[in-house]
C-alpha cells in the first residue's frame, strides 16, 4: 500500500508504506518505474499529513518487529522492578532531560516513568540498567535503527518541501543530541487520565512506537484523534524546528497522551533533534527566493528549550502565556 486515509479505527491517520524507499540496492530505494510510481504516491500522502497536522503513520519502515517486540519485553521487565532498584540507575540530575531512570514528575505524584538514553556516540554519558541484562544491547540496537528511519523520513519530507536533495541533512548533520525514550505511563484513575498534556515537540521528528494500550492522540479540526496502534506501525509526528524552517508550510503536531484505565501504557519515543547551539530560521529556499516573507525571527534552539522547558516545569498562571514557537514568530 502507499498510503491509506484512515486507521483501523475509521479515524484520520494516514498510514504509509516506506517499502519503495528501502527496496533495491543503495540508497535510492526502487528506481524502477513502478518503484518511482510508489514513492511519490506516498510523498503525496506525506505532504497532505504534513501539511495539515503534522502526523502520520509508517509500515514496512525498516525497524524489525522483533526488535521492537524485544525492546518492550526489556522495558517492561525493567519497570517492573521495585522502586529503589530502579532509582539505582538515576543520574541523580535535576535536568530535564537526564540519562537512565527518571520519574516525571514527581510532584504531583508521578503518572510515567522513563529511561533516557542519548547517541552511544554523543559526549553525554548513558546509564543502562543491569537487570535486565539483555537491556543496553537492545536499546542501542533500538536507537541505530530508529535513527535510519528518521534519516530516510527527513530525506522524504525534503523532497516533498520541494528542497535541494540532502538539504535538511545538511542543515541537521549533528547527530550527538538525538535522544530515545523508553516509557511507561501508569494506568488511570478515576479522577485523572492525563498522561502528557497537549503539546507540540521542540526538535525536528519524533518516531513512537506504542503498545496495544494506545493513548496517543492528535489535534485536527477541532477535535482529540486517537492514534490507534497499527501491527508494526511507528507513528510519525513534526516538531517545530520542521514547521520552522517550512516557513509553515508544515506543521508541527499538537498531541497529548491519554492513559488507559486498567493497565500501564508502554512506548518507545525517538527525538531527531538539534544541538542546543543551532541556529534556526525558515530556509531561504523557501522564503526569498520564492518571493515570500519569512515567518519567523532567528534564533537558537536552546534558548528556545530553556523557554519552553521553565513553561513546563513552572507552569504560568495563563494558559495563553505558555511558550509555543510562535514566541518568535514575525507578526
Amino acid at each position: 500500500m502507499a498510503g491509506i486515509s484512515g486507521s483501523s479505527s475509521g479515524s484520520w491517520i494516514p498510514v504509509v508504506d516506506l517499502s519503495p524507499f528501502l527496496a533495491g540496492n543503495d540508497d535510492g530505494g526502487d528506481e524502477t518505474t513502478t518503484g518511482k510510481k510508489k514513492k511519490k504516491a506516498v510523498m503525496e500522502v506525506v505532504k497532505e499529513a504534513c501539511s495539515e497536522t503534522g502526523f502520520f503513520q509508517v509500515v514496512n519502515h525498516g525497524v524489525p518487529t522483533p526488535l521492537i517486540d524485544r525492546a518492550f519485553q526489556v522495558s517492561t521487565h525493567f519497570f517492573d522492578l521495585p522502586a529503589d532498584e530502579k532509582l539505582r540507575y538515576s543520574s541523580g540530575s535535576d535536568a530535564p532531560l537526564a540519562p537512565g531512570y527518571n520519574r516525571q514528575p514527581v510532584h504531583p505524584p508521578y503518572r510515567s516513568e522513563f529511561l533516557l538514553m542519548f547517541s552511544p556516540s554523543s559526549a553525554m554519558t548513558n546509564i543502562y540498567p543491569a537487570n535486565p541484562p539483555h537491556l543496553r544491547e537492545v536499546e542501542e540496537e533500538v536507537f541505530t535503527s530508529l535513527s535510519k528511519t528518521a534519516s530516510l523520513i527527513e530525506g522524504i519530507i525534503n523532497d516533498c518541501l520541494g528542497l535541494p536533495s540532502g538539504l535538511l541533512k545538511e542543515f541537521n548533520s549533528d547527530r550527538s543530541s538525538d535522544f530515545l525514550m523508553a516509557h511507561q505511563y501508569f494506568a488511570a484513575t478515576e479522577g485523572q487520565t492525563n498522561g502528557l498534556t497537549p503539546h507540540e515537540d521542540s526538535n525536528s521528528i519524533t518516531l513512537v512506537f506504542q503498545d496495544d494500550a494506545g493513548g496517543l492522540e492528535v489535534f485536527r479540526n477541532g477535535e482529540w484523534i486517537p492514534a490507534t496502534p497499527e501491527p508494526g506501525a511507528i507513528v510519525v509526528n513534526v516538531g517545530d524546528i520542521i514547521q520552522v524552517l517550512s516557513n509553515n508550510k508544515f506543521k508541527s503536531a499538537t498531541h497529548r497522551v491519554v492513559r488507559p484505565g486498567g493497565k500501564s501504557r508502554y512506548s518507545y519515543a525517538f527525538f531527531y533533534s538539534l544541538p542546543p547551539e543551532k541556529w534556526v530560521e525558515p530556509l531561504s529556499q523557501l522564503t526569498e527566493e520564492v518571493g515570500e516573507l519569512p515567518k519567523y525571527r532567528k534564533f537558537q534552539f536552546g534558548e528556545y528549550l530553556e523557554l519552553k522547558r521553565k513553561g513546563i516545569f513552572n507552569p504560568p498562571k495563563r494558559p495563553q502565556d505558555i511558550i509555543h514557537v510562535t514566541h518568535y514568530s514575525i507578526n
